[in-house]
């Protein structure tokens, strides 16, 4: 395992949540007669927070972490080490350690974190009308029964639909009918229900043509200023994120490579990674030489050497660089970056 983790970060009451050295690793061999003892380090000791009614972009290529963070944070998969804390709007002195909790105590705490998928014609079910799909859930929570629960979940879900750009008439229409942008409005609109505190939109325009995006986009700024509400906002794509994000994190191989806010990054990026993503969608300086070399195959994302993560791909490294894995260092006002340069 690489030694060197991100700089830790302690939640105080302006952060919703705080990640402080979390990592995750798989079996590098999938299957029951698989070997142990190989293993990829999908999160390999990240620390990162998210303000009140800020939205945080974790950054970089397929495979580098990026999902793995944001299914950590919901429980979906089990951290091996780190913390990962949360001070909703509700609560106390205390901060929750999401990792410790359980039953009725996380089920609070997945009432006020949401999370948004990519791909919204297979994470909205086929089968159940609008209204079902925004409702399925929230009916277990709500303090009310009969006919005083069917009249307010339906009242929730007719308004949560026209904040999102639809129409309450759409309720008993099914997720085929729509097209794929309304499809993602609809997840928007799920996720908004149970009025959470932070939202994690896990690539949620990717897969959208880029007008659409744009319209995606403004209403996430719309909403996180209207509910003051926090979001991580997961992308490949370092263009649209500077666009959204107040602060970037630049993820390569399970660590942070960079981080900042969306300006600092957009005019003054430094590591060779930043600038790869940056060439690769047309801003920012050019890293024609790096854009050339191939990313690592799976097998060799085994960790078992002490160097850079990004040391086989960058045209400035150094011996120093694939023996000793740099700390993320202050290079300018909460600008950090994890580079012997």
């Amino acid at each position: 395992m690489r030694k060197g983790g991100s700089a830790v970060t302690v939640i105080d009451a302006n952060h919703v949540i705080s990640v402080s050295k979390l990592r995750k690793r798989f079996n590098l061999e999938a299957g029951f007669f698989a070997p142990l003892g190989s293993y990829v380090y999908a999160v390999n000791g990240i620390s990162f927070c998210i303000g009140k009614n800020e939205t945080y972009g974790l950054v970089g290529e397929s495979g580098c972490g990026k999902t793995t963070t944001a299914r950590l944070l919901v429980r979906m998969y089990e951290a091996d080490e780190g913390e990962i804390l949360f001070r909703g709007r509700d609560a106390q002195n205390e901060n929750q350690n999401v990792r410790g909790l359980k039953n009725y105590d996380l089920k609070r705490y997945r009432e006020k974190v949401k999370y948004i998928f990519q791909d919204p014609a297979r994470s909205l079910n086929p089968r159940m009308t609008v209204f079902e799909v925004l409702t399925s859930g929230t009916r277990w929570s709500i303090n009310k029964s009969g006919e005083d629960l069917e009249k307010y979940l339906r009242e929730e879900a007719a308004a949560i639909l026209e904040e999102v750009g639809l129409s309450a008439s759409d309720l008993e229409r099914r997720p085929a009918e729509f097209s794929g942008g309304q499809r993602q409005r609809i997840s928007i609109a799920r996720g908004l229900i149970m009025k959470p505190d932070l939202l994690i939109c896990d690539e949620v325009v990717s897969a959208l043509d880029v007008s659409i995006q744009g319209q995606i986009l403004n209403l996430l700024l719309d909403l996180k200023s209207r509910r003051e509400i926090s979001f991580l906002f997961i992308a490949h794509d370092l263009k649209v994120a500077s666009y959204f994000c107040d602060r970037i994190g630049v993820m390569y191989r399970g660590e942070i490579m960079e981080e900042g806010s969306a300006d600092e990054l957009w005019k003054n990026h430094h590591h060779p990674y930043t600038e790869l993503l940056f060439s690769s969608v047309g801003g920012g300086k050019e890293c024609m030489e790096t854009s050339a070399r191939e990313a690592p195959k799976p097998e060799s994302l085994k960790v078992s050497g002490e160097g850079c993560a990004f040391a086989s791909r960058c045209p400035y490294a150094k011996d120093r660089c694939f023996t000793e894995n740099p700390e993320l260092k202050n290079a300018g006002e909460k600008h950090l970056v994890r580079c012997w340069r």
